[in-house]
């Protein structure tokens, strides 16, 4: 796995726009004040092309010169690391415009973004055998007052602190909108952590209750009240949102097979939340990507909270039993509702790169490492 130089003090950050640009309310002036505060903090600043245009259909220009910019900016030495402006709906169309082959040759340098940014992130990892962190975009960054979650993931990509912790709350509902484009995160939700253990060991009352420790073909699981719970895993990070994910699967740019064979002996680590599907919608991709032999050696599971997801049920079940049911039978820790993706707070994490997880069933934290 190749690791990029961390970004230095008086470092040059680029900007690139790959999904979305930065051209409408709240996202223009949230990402103008956020280079103010970069601009303080003494770094340098590049743009490219697209950070402000608004003439593609999801994303911010034509795939072609999306395509090109993202070359360009990512193997050229006008800047030290790139964070992309946003999210969108179509990143997947600029692939083919992606010179993936010049970018596994050139220097590696860190990329920052996440949502449809893992057509990026999750394919550096898989293609180009080149770490990258999936954490926020770039307009996050100027929000008022600021988060941890966004002091993490500068910190990240400074190199100063490899190890995160899970925030105390999060945001279900955003207040941020054209009239407030500062607004911090709207902190209304405990953070409450779920998880599944190997020896069958819930704390989510649906699986409890449906799942393998009531069917288990009569065996009575332990309740996770009889035993201290003490979860520890390790492997190598990868994922993203799973709506690109399973965008990915089967084309031209699914090397999942052979990254996973490859780092067998680390075994894969998998991150995975989503933004668009519902709860059927999430069922079919994990049972795509488990019947696509996605899983293969992995160790273990960080589900994040579902942006759709949270709180409802579809014919039945819930976000817990909608990704459950195709990972039972690997027999590996699965943690759910953690701090990834698009319900803020989010950790930023190495895709890539090594991973420790740790977590007493409340607190947890992911201790990365450069191997």
């Amino acid at each position: 796995m190749r690791y990029p130089q961390f970004l230095q003090s008086n470092g040059t950050i680029g900007f690139v726009a790959p999904s979305f640009g930065c051209a409408t309310e709240p996202y223009k002036t949230a990402f103008l004040h956020a280079q103010e505060k970069w601009a303080k903090e003494g770094f340098h600043l590049k743009f490219g092309p697209n950070c402000y245009a608004d003439s593609g259909i999801g994303i911010s220009n034509q795939p072609d010169k999306c395509g090109a910019e993202l070359t360009e900016y990512y193997c050229n030495e006008t800047n030290d690391c790139l964070i992309s402006c946003g999210g969108g709906e179509l990143m997947c169309e600029i692939l083919d415009y992606v010179d993936f082959e010049k970018i596994s040759k050139a220097k590696p340098k860190w990329y920052m973004g996440f949502s449809d940014n893992t057509n990026m992130t999750f394919l550096l990892a898989t293609l180009c055998d080149t770490a990258a962190i999936y954490g926020p975009c770039a307009s996050s960054f100027g929000m008022e007052p600021g988060h941890p979650a966004l002091q993490d993931a500068m910190a990240l990509l400074q190199g100063r602190k490899l190890t995160m912790q899970g925030y105390d709350m999060w945001e279900l509902e955003s207040i941020k909108n054209e009239e407030n484009p500062l607004q911090s995160y709207n902190l209304t939700e405990k953070t409450e952590i779920k998880y599944i253990l190997p020896d069958g060991r819930t704390n989510i009352e649906s699986l409890s209750v449906k799942g393998s420790r009531q069917e288990t073909e009569g065996e009575t699981k332990p309740d996770c009240e009889e035993a201290q719970i003490s979860i520890d895993f390790s492997g190598r990070l990868l994922g993203g949102c799973m709506d690109c994910l399973v965008n990915l699967l089967g084309t031209k740019y699914d090397n999942v097979a052979a990254f996973t064979e490859k780092y067998k002996d680390d075994s894969v680590l998998w991150f995975i939340e989503a933004c668009d599907l519902n709860l059927m919608s999430i069922r079919r991709a994990m049972w795509q990507m488990e019947h696509a032999g996605w899983f293969k050696h992995c160790s273990g599971f960080l589900i994040g909270r579902p942006r759709i997801g949270m709180g409802v049920e579809e014919f039945g079940i819930d976000h817990y039993q909608a990704v459950y049911e195709m990972l039972k039978n690997y027999n590996v820790p699965v943690m759910m509702d953690v701090d990834i993706g698009h319900l803020p707070p989010m950790m930023p994490l190495i895709c890539g790169g090594m991973a420790h997880v740790t977590s007493d069933g409340e607190k947890y934290s992911v201790q990365m490492e450069l191997r």
